[in-house]
């Protein structure tokens, strides 16, 4: 891992710690960590990945809602939280890399540091979650 702010290093910590799929971004949207349980709606594991830019990740799955209608990125409640630095929250379907889909709910809130400067973002899948282990 890079040299990143002490608030997204213990983010990372807790987010490892975690059963809940997890994603941390940077303040440009670049995916620095995703855990073990976002591997197994991934499909890919962290470790094979590494950091990825937020066009390479916005790629390995996408997100529609009930109709099968694509969902902007903008409207993605991570890309919503990097933007305005305020928390997000949207239920709403995926389909990763391996062609499963899944009903997610996600809310992303922003990591802000004792500096009140924007850290990143991180975001945390909600709702059927034990329907992500294989």
């Amino acid at each position: 891992m890079s040299a990143h702010e002490i608030e997204i290093i213990l983010s990372r910590q807790l987010a490892d710690c975690l059963t809940v799929p997890v994603f941390i971004v940077d303040p440009e949207g670049t995916l620095i960590f995703y855990n073990e349980p976002a591997e197994q709606i991934l499909g890919k594991r962290f470790q094979d990945t590494g950091e990825m830019r937020v066009g390479d990740w916005g790629n390995m799955f996408s997100a529609h809602d009930e109709k099968g209608n694509a969902i902007p990125p903008a409207d993605l409640p991570l890309v919503q939280t990097i933007n305005s630095h305020e928390p997000a929250h949207k239920t709403f379907w995926i389909t990763n890399m391996e062609g499963k889909s899944f009903k997610i709910s996600v809310t992303s809130i922003p990591i802000i540091g004792r500096s009140k400067e924007f850290s990143g973002a991180l975001a945390i899948f909600w709702d059927n979650v034990s329907s992500y282990e294989s």
